[in-house]
């Protein structure tokens, strides 16, 4: 695998349509804040594209324009979610940077930890899409929850003009009309951790001057999963995160990655 830079935000591969106007990213970014602070609300069962267009403001049509279905738009979101936390890292590491392989440590879990306590939507969707509930895909075409094809259309429309020579400057810039985005929302379904995995790495490798490998990468994903099992574990016995077992998840990570990160 080929590390990814932490400072080059990587764009969803689940939207139908790149946002190349300011104007449309503004809205994206409007669309994503509601999903998140919807699912803190609601749950992920009973969110649905046209509650989301209520609380973002927008037409539904607006919503359908990024996204096929919810899952689409939930997927969009943990890929944001990657983004800001290894932006976060990024910017601990280049304000201390002198840590060694523990504070480093220390800094992946505590930016985890933090985004646990204080990012919407993040205690439900941290960097994966939730399991699909029974009866649903994430190839719904154009119906999300709650929406329908009628109301794509009809919401296209209410989204004006502008928004349509938009939407038209789009497909030329992407050469096309945009994709459906469900190998997007399948690799993400199937194991986010291996994109952590990947952006920690190239974070690690980068503050302590070592090379990515094989066994860096075996050593990291190990502590990836541990640390999530674990996080999910402190979270449920305590909604604020279990003091002790943060504690734990610490003292586990230091004996087993700072050893292979120093060398």
């Amino acid at each position: 695998m080929v590390p990814v830079p932490q400072t080059s935000p990587q764009t969803p591969p689940v939207l139908r349509r790149t946002p190349v106007q300011q104007r449309s990213a503004e809205r994206l970014a409007r669309i994503l804040d509601a999903c998140a602070a919807l699912l803190d609300e609601t749950g992920y069962e009973q969110l649905s594209t046209r509650a989301v267009a209520v609380r973002a403001g927008v037409p539904i049509g607006s919503v359908y324009r990024f996204f096929g279905n919810k899952r689409a738009m939930v997927a969009a979101l943990a890929h944001r979610n990657l983004d800001e936390y290894a932006e976060r890292i990024s910017t601990r590491f280049a304000a201390t940077p002198l840590l060694d392989a523990h504070g480093a440590i220390d800094g992946v879990l505590d930016e985890f930890i933090a985004m646990k306590r204080t990012v919407p939507g993040f205690a439900l969707v941290d960097f994966g899409v939730p399991a699909a509930a029974p009866g649903e895909t994430s190839a719904e075409g154009s119906v999300g929850s709650g929406g329908s094809a009628g109301e794509a259309a009809g919401g296209a429309e209410e989204a004006g003009a502008g928004d349509a020579a938009e939407a038209g400057a789009g497909d030329a810039a992407e050469g096309g009309s945009g994709g459906s985005g469900e190998d997007g929302i399948e690799g993400l379904a199937e194991d986010p951790n291996r994109l952590v995995v990947d952006r920690i790495c190239a974070l690690l490798a980068t503050h302590l001057g070592r090379t990515v490998d094989d066994d860096l990468r075996r050593k990291v994903l190990v502590g990836v999963e541990t640390a999530d099992a674990l996080v999910r574990l402190a979270f449920r016995a305590d909604p604020a995160g279990d003091p002790a077992l943060v504690d734990e998840t610490r003292h586990l990570l230091h004996a087993y990655l700072a050893p292979s990160l120093s060398s």
